[in-house]
């Protein structure tokens, strides 16, 4: 009796180990694959898609003689090899959605980089998904399932941790490579692993060491000197330059139009109290402290770029005592503070990565929409005025945010354009406050303004980019012929045809909620971490809910989620964002979590049935790719229309339920 304990106990470590490599390796691949293989930057749910089709066939080899887990590790090193060796920049083609990319094309173009990177991110992660699933044939299913959801957590917090730490890549890399090692059975698989994990962490040092190369919770940071005058230096971002920091004096010099035109175009501002969103490292808050300006709020999302603002800017900028830094989301700021502004800027904020998990949101999408330049009017001073300048790259995207702030402020901004689709939008409070250069008339067809609920700023509106149709075409062709290839005739797992679309479903789920909590909160990694960990405890909290409580039959459970998602659509997160933050907190908590709660208990005890608990799991993840590829319904619906295609995919979930587990029956 000891001794079969004892081997439970160690199989239930070795599962909780699994699971935490697997959504670790995950987490680190979407960060670093990001960062150094620039079309994926704009793809993030690329390699979610490609780890999910990797767990979904892990799940199902392990119900087979031969295995994948030998391959993981040797496959793993040739990606980080090939990677680094072969590196990859891009320009982005065509003009319905905009990317800010580099100035040259090297390396494999996208149709080849792409799919390769997706098969191999496929293959890599099916390793220890084979050995998760190995494991759960030794557990009642929810036993093992509640294992997993351990695990999981417990990968997400070292990932969070390497976050909040900075970790540059060989940290996560000599983790990863450890954790595999350890999990290797037999000593010439520990042997090949050990091989493996030396050329990974070898090449990731190579990286780490590189001058110049730092890591911040969203991007590979990468700085040269520059030519931008004395002292000044370029920084760029997963291979993209991203900004330069020089001194006040040499910008206002050399490029008058874009930092000196917004104090001509709004004279009667009186600076007592400056906004700078955007702040990166210092200059434009230097060019205000020069134009006169008493006190300036310095906001930036990423703490990295400010770091170096403070330590190598050569005005000194942030060690002015007039100066208050803040690193958040500019919206998020916005929303927090109470204070009036003399002068508002949108300093050159444009990100150059997605958040995690979302498929269309980048860092600063809730800053241009139209309830963010209404937060904007709403503080500013009487006198007061809002500016905002870039690079655009196309005349669309000039003309739409004139237009947006002409909607929000009932008159005409001035608009300056200058070469290369560089802009400046200002617009006083009071029509008669602002002075402009030339009379605006827009050169294009005015795209209306985006909003919260279709953040989409950079997307020109109509149907879906055939970029993105191509590549999600593409996921799925290849996740349908990899799992007939793996898993057999599909009419095997025709029973668990029910659980591909709750998978879907929760995918849907966990979108809304990423945008929901980016919006209300800020779209900061840490606000990201929190969201993906809370969804984690509600299901493991839904799994523990089913093994310990005598919850109603499905069909009750399926009217709670749907009433739970009509609740969801009724209040939107607009209606929150009024509230202190513990209220707003608590009731989008309510609205985002409890049909996550509900679906689970609903995918619990359908799973407690499965007398096959390695192919439902890996049915239900594949039904996740699924849900990853409707994710970009959103550019046509926007976000919160998702919950009605998340409520379709439930009612086609229950009417697929078998029906000796959908009958009206006793609690259990």
């Amino acid at each position: 009796m000891t001794a079969a304990s004892d081997a439970s106990r160690l199989i239930a470590l070795r599962l909780v180990a699994s699971s935490a490599l697997m959504l670790l390796l995950e987490l680190a691949l979407i960060r670093w694959l990001g960062a150094n293989v620039v079309h994926l930057s704009y793809f993030s749910n690329f390699v979610l898609l490609g780890s999910f089709l990797g767990v979904g066939l892990g799940f199902l080899i392990s119900r087979k003689r031969w295995t994948v887990v030998p391959v993981a590790m040797p496959l793993l090193a040739l990606l980080v090899s090939a990677v680094l060796v072969f590196p990859v920049t891009i320009q982005r083609q065509g003009s319905d959605v905009i990317y800010f990319t580099a100035m040259k094309v090297s390396g494999p173009p996208a149709w080849l980089a792409l799919p390769v990177v997706f098969l191999l991110v496929a293959v890599i992660v099916a390793g220890p998904a084979e050995m998760v699933g190995r494991c759960f044939g030794a557990f009642a299913p929810l036993t093992a399932y509640r294992y997993d959801l351990l695990g999981s957590l417990l990968g997400i917090g070292v990932f969070t941790l390497m976050s909040f730490l900075r970790a540059p890549s060989v940290v996560w890399g000599l983790v990863v490579s450890l954790v595999f090692v350890v999990l290797a059975t037999g000593l010439r698989m520990r042997l090949v692993y050990a091989v493996s994990g030396v050329i990974v962490v070898g090449m990731l040092l190579s990286e780490t060491m590189t001058a110049g190369v730092s890591w911040s919770p969203y991007y590979k940071v990468q700085t040269q000197p520059s030519r931008s005058g004395p002292g000044a230096l370029s920084i760029w971002v997963n291979g993209v330059p991203h900004q330069t920091m020089a001194k006040a004096s040499w910008r206002l010099i050399h490029a008058p139009q874009q930092y000196g035109t917004p104090y001509q175009r709004l004279p009667k501002a009186r600076l007592d109290n400056v906004l700078v969103v955007g702040a990166g490292s210092g200059t434009d808050v230097a060019i205000a402290l020069s134009k006169g300006a008493r006190h300036v709020d310095a906001v930036e999302i990423d703490p990295r770029i400010l770091q170096l603002g403070r330590q190598r800017n050569p005005d000194h900028a942030y060690q002015d005592p007039r100066v208050t830094t803040h690193t958040n989301d500019g919206r998020a700021f916005l929303e927090s503070t109470h204070t009036k502004y003399d002068l508002i800027l949108f300093a050159l904020p444009d990100s150059l990565a997605l958040v995690n998990g979302a498929s269309q949101i980048r860092l600063e999408s809730f800053l241009f929409t139209q309830q963010a330049l209404e937060a904007v009017r709403d503080h500013l001073r009487p006198d007061g005025g809002f500016a905002m300048y870039n690079y655009y790259r196309e005349n669309w995207l000039i003309d739409r945010l004139a237009g947006t702030a002409a909607t929000v402020f009932g008159h005409t901004p001035c608009v300056d354009n200058f070469t290369s689709h560089q802009a400046v939008v200002a617009v006083a409070l009071q029509q008669s406050n602002q002075v402009c250069g030339t009379a605006y008339r827009p050169s294009t067809k005015v795209v209306a303004p985006a909003t919260d609920n279709s953040p989409f700023l950079y997307f020109k509106g109509g149907m879906v980019p055939w970029l993105y149709v191509w590549s999600l075409l593409g996921v799925i062709v290849v996740s349908l012929l990899s799992v007939r290839a793996v898993g057999g005739p599909f009419r095997e797992m025709r029973p668990y045809a029910d659980l591909c679309f709750m998978g879907a479903a929760f995918l849907l789920l966990e979108t809304k909620n990423v945008a929901s909590f980016a919006l209300m909160f800020g779209t900061t990694w840490f606000v990201n971490a929190l969201v993906f960990a809370g969804i984690l405890v509600i299901v493991l909290a839904a799994v523990e809910t089913t093994r310990r409580v005598r919850t109603p039959p499905l069909p009750v459970v399926f009217a709670g989620i749907a009433v739970s998602l009509v609740l969801a659509w009724v209040i939107q997160p607009d209606d929150l964002l009024g509230l202190p933050f513990w209220p707003r907190l608590v009731s989008a908590s309510v609205l985002a979590f409890l049909p996550i709660y509900l679906a689970n208990v609903a995918f619990a005890k359908r799973f407690a049935d499965t007398s096959d608990s390695q192919s439902a799991f890996g049915v239900n993840l594949l039904g996740a790719i699924v849900g990853g590829c409707l994710e970009y319904a959103a550019l046509l619906t926007g976000y919160d229309n998702l919950l009605i295609l998340a409520g379709l995919l439930y009612l086609a979930a229950f009417l697929l339920t078998p029906p000796w587990s959908r009958m009206l029956r006793a609690p259990r």
